[in-house]
């Protein structure tokens, strides 16, 4: 059986939080057209991001690491969602 620690469960629980914007968009909007491959890939890089800050946290003591390893990976993960979502980056 899988244990979580109260930080895991808010990351799981901020990001279906997140996940729950488009969802609920697109009951009121044609704009906003998410299938479930869109949903999969969004959860699996809310999750993976929540969990790898989650884990610099818990292993770097230094907060001046921590604050620059998380916003490295905040930075990487609005990089590919800005690229999934426009493909700014392959039309170049």
């Amino acid at each position: 059986m899988i244990s979580l620690n109260k930080k895991q469960l808010v990351v799981i629980i901020i990001s279906g939080g997140i996940l729950l914007i488009p969802l609920i968009a697109m009951q009121f909007t044609d704009e906003v057209n998410w299938g479930f491959l869109d949903f999969v890939v969004a959860a699996f890089l809310l999750l993976s991001t929540g969990f790898l800050c989650e884990f610099v946290v818990r292993k770097i003591k230094k907060t001046s690491y921590q604050l620059f390893l998380i916003v490295l990976i905040i930075i990487v993960l609005l990089t590919i969602w800005i690229e999934l979502a426009t493909g700014v980056f392959s039309s170049l």
